[in-house]
């Protein structure tokens, strides 16, 4: 299951990501964030208007915003 239609509110663990979907700095910017395999993550928060943009995801300490295209290349598994 990718991140974009996992609940809000339960920890997932990342199982793999699609780097060759995003765009190269895209990448770079979600790795720097701890976005990469192993990492457990939980929306927290999802956009309130049609597309339901952006995610709010909690790694660790930080919560940091992505949007649901990127959500749709990370794949995860209940933790």
């Amino acid at each position: 299951m990718t991140l974009d239609g996992f609940d809000s509110g339960r920890t997932a663990r990342i199982t793999s990501v699609n780097w060759a979907i995003l765009a190269e700095d895209e990448g770079k910017r979600l790795q720097a964030l701890g976005v990469d395999e192993g990492a457990e993550v939980a929306i927290v928060h999802r956009g309130v208007f049609g597309t339901r943009d952006p995610l709010a995801l909690r790694i660790g300490n930080m919560t940091i915003a992505i949007r649901r295209a990127h959500a749709a290349a990370i794949e995860v598994e209940a933790a």
